[in-house]
């Protein structure tokens, strides 16, 4: 998005993202421990995901100005850094410019742990090697 203006998530869209999410979280991933917790930050909307106490980022995304047009970024935990151009990982095909398709590559980008000691190494490895392609 170089060279344009980015625009500010308006609060009517952050209300409209906080139903989705939590819909989302309550209807598909479907365990108290374990969900995504938006945040923003002028017009990137960040994913982190609380997986058995232990948050971390998982993506961003870039508020074009629509609810069905936002810009896609996979949080890659081997350079700890978010990347609008790696589209080859697991999921990607679900990152369709909507928030529930931004979770659902998420959800497959980077698994839920079965248990707290699953979501501990899990956590190790793709600190230690990055995503799972």
């Amino acid at each position: 998005m170089s060279g344009s203006k980015r625009l500010p998530i308006p609060e009517s869209v952050r209300e409209q993202v906080a139903r989705i999410v939590t819909d989302f979280n309550r209807e598909v991933i479907k365990n108290p421990e374990c969900f995504y917790v938006p945040r923003y930050r002028g017009s990137f909307l960040y994913f982190d995901r609380r997986n058995y106490g232990a948050v971390g980022p998982i993506a961003r995304l870039t508020y074009q100005g629509g609810m069905n047009d936002w810009t896609f970024a996979i949080y890659k935990y081997s350079n700890e850094q978010y990347d609008s151009r790696d589209w080859f990982f697991p999921g990607s095909e679900h990152a369709d410019g909507t928030v529930v398709g931004a979770m659902k590559a998420g959800l497959e980008a980077y698994p839920l742990g079965n248990d707290r000691r699953m979501g501990a190494i899990r956590r190790l490895f793709v600190r230690l090697f990055g995503h799972q392609r």
